[in-house]
């Protein structure tokens, strides 16, 4: 039977630092529905063992309040330096790439069985899925809100009464702050942003949101109500790669995950993917990896 793609949710975290509670409990609290964590690169390096990219599947939030860390999130390379707020939800796909040795991170994530303070139609911009990750550098000020709310999260969750209610409250209050500082950064880019970077940014959301199923330029064309020459343009001027050098990114990136983390043969991914054949797969992922897909998955093993 095959395995889903491995994802960093609440029970894969669990087995990964469970070695080490001994060492780092007095920072880490983990129930089935949250988890609440202040780590350093210690901490932060045993995750980057586990043979990223990774998926996850729920809602975090976190803070990096030392340190810097450069970290791929949905094609998308990023700097991230104390200061510096940061939300990922569900589909995200991060690859870490290097931390530096002083970096500390505090943080929540929101796991299947959280009661979340919000239904799906109620959720504030920020997180109703049009955007599935964003970094905020953010004054002191706005930094020591948020850290004050997990201070008070992390207070009820240690109290000889876990109180559902005033956790859920609190977790509304650290969307809300965290939605009005993207909603305030979004007002800021759009007025300084130019039409060329707006038309890349949505391009990049929706590769990485629909690679798997259309690999042509002209979907993404359409989507955009744009024509397949003028898009092209756009994108290679805005980053100096082609549009459908960033739909392979991103769909090589999906098939790496099922070959690393699944027992699925080439011919389902083909086929799940939207390839003709296998044959197509194969030459496909050699052309643009240098290794045959079961080459990949003997090296990944």
């Amino acid at each position: 039977m095959n395995r889903q793609p491995r994802l960093m949710d609440a029970s894969r975290m669990r087995d990964i630092f469970k070695p080490h509670l001994a060492q780092i409990s007095d920072n880490i609290f983990f129930n089935r529905e949250l988890a609440i964590v202040r780590i350093d690169h210690t901490v932060f390096s045993l995750l980057m063992r586990q043979k990223p990219p990774f998926t996850i599947n729920d809602y975090r939030f976190g803070i990096i309040l030392q340190g810097e860390a450069d970290i791929n999130f949905n094609l998308q390379d990023r700097h991230l330096v104390a200061g510096t707020l940061v939300h990922i939800g569900p589909g995200t796909i991060i690859n870490p790439v290097s931390i530096s040795d002083d970096l500390v991170v505090y943080g929540i994530g929101l796991f299947a069985d959280f009661p979340m303070p919000f239904t799906q139609s109620q959720m504030p911009p920020a997180f109703n899925g049009q955007v599935r990750d964003f970094q905020l550098h953010a004054s002191d000020d706005d930094v020591s809100t948020a850290q004050s709310i997990l201070d008070s999260i992390w207070h009820v969750v240690h109290s000889s009464d876990y109180h559902r209610p005033t956790i859920t409250a609190l977790v509304a209050a650290l969307m809300h702050h965290y939605d009005q500082l993207f909603r305030r950064h979004t007002d800021i880019q759009t007025v300084s942003r130019s039409r060329e970077q707006t038309i890349f940014d949505r391009f990049i959301q929706l590769a990485g949101q629909h690679c798997t199923e259309h690999h042509q330029i002209s979907y993404y064309a359409d989507r955009l109500c744009l024509t397949e020459c003028y898009l092209s343009t756009v994108i290679r001027q805005a980053s100096g790669v082609s549009a459908k050098d960033w739909i392979d990114r991103a769909l090589i990136t999906r098939i790496k995950i099922e070959l690393r983390h699944t027992d699925k043969p080439a011919a389902q991914i083909a086929e799940e993917m939207n390839f003709a054949n296998p044959s197509f797969f194969s030459k496909y992922f050699r052309r643009l990896t240098g290794m045959t897909p079961m080459e990949y998955k003997r090296e990944a093993g």
